[in-house]
């Protein structure tokens, strides 16, 4: 039997919010299996849906820039939040971002090869490392490109903590930058359900099935089957529309959905991306008085 730790029972609350005993009897259940602990937890009704981890593995920044046809998203990381806030970083940050968007680079291992002043982007960021003092490095480079009859709106929150950007048809950047907000704000993880797997969708309602009928077995009054199938799908009709950008409500006007308040401005969202400051880095906790404690041995 895999050994649960309290390392991997603080993740799982983390990533559910369940308590610590139902987490430790969710990882002995799976054999330490996250991913399964998370759907055993959700099916015996204790974890509702899965929530994510809020730990930021590193700091930095995220940026967007654009022009008529092209705009790139990328994140350059530090050590710490207050590196993050120096004159040299944000120097850095703008100047990396203007050389992308003046070239053709689609991605990271592409832009770390791009040249400026003579100089690898590479180069120039283990220079920054040796003058700052922490390890600066380059992720997630990302290239959008539109045509003449679209817009590009973007949105930075916290100076580069969420960046987004979005698409939408119409010469209209109000509506653009509006949904950038939206979609800074609420993270949607698809654009409409027609971008849902079957898989995907066959697995969330096996979990909302699995819950349902655990609810109905202790249940004063059980339900019958039929009552049961309803419950499922409209859980999981609620769910789907809660994770997709059309179906949200918009963030400036809740009484109307992300798709009806931009069919009301002529416009159409054909993409978006967004982008946060450490996503899916697990962040190194460092115990200073032990640290200490060690010099001094």
């Amino acid at each position: 039997m895999v050994k649960v730790t309290p390392a991997m029972v603080k993740e799982l609350r983390e990533k559910t919010g369940a308590g610590m005993l139902d987490c430790k009897k969710a990882l002995e259940e799976t054999q330490g299996d996250i991913e399964a602990a998370i759907t055993y937890l959700r099916e015996k009704g204790i974890a509702k849906a899965e929530k994510k981890a809020s730990r930021v593995a590193a700091e930095g920044l995220c940026n967007v820039v654009s022009n008529d046809t092209d705009a790139v998203l990328f994140e350059i990381n530090s050590e710490t939040d207050f590196v993050a806030k120096n004159a040299i970083f944000l120097d850095l940050v703008a100047k990396i971002g203007d050389a992308l968007l003046n070239s053709s680079v689609q991605n990271t291992e592409e832009a770390l090869a791009l040249e400026v002043d003579g100089q690898t982007i590479e180069i120039i960021l283990k220079e920054a490392t040796a003058t700052i003092g922490e390890k600066i490095s380059m992720r997630r480079v990302t290239r959008v490109t539109k045509n003449a009859s679209q817009s590009f709106g973007s949105y930075k929150h916290m100076g580069g903590r969420i960046v987004s950007l979005t698409v939408v048809e119409g010469q209209n950047d109000e509506v653009a930058k509006d949904i950038a907000m939206h979609v800074a704000a609420i993270n949607p993880k698809y654009l409409s359900q027609d971008d849902i797997s079957s898989e995907v969708v066959e697995h969330e309602r096996s979990i909302l099935l699995a819950e349902a009928l655990n609810e109905n077995a202790s249940a004063a009054k059980p339900k019958p089957e039929n009552i049961i199938e309803k419950m499922v799908q409209g859980r999981l009709n609620k769910y789907l529309q809660e994770i997709c950008l059309l179906n949200q409500p918009f963030v400036k006007n809740p009484e109307l959905t992300v798709e009806a308040y931009v069919k009301s401005k002529g416009s159409k969202v054909v993409s978006y991306k967004r982008l946060e400051v450490g996503e899916g880095i697990e962040k190194e906790v460092v115990d200073f008085a032990a640290e200490v404690m060690s010099q001094v041995r």
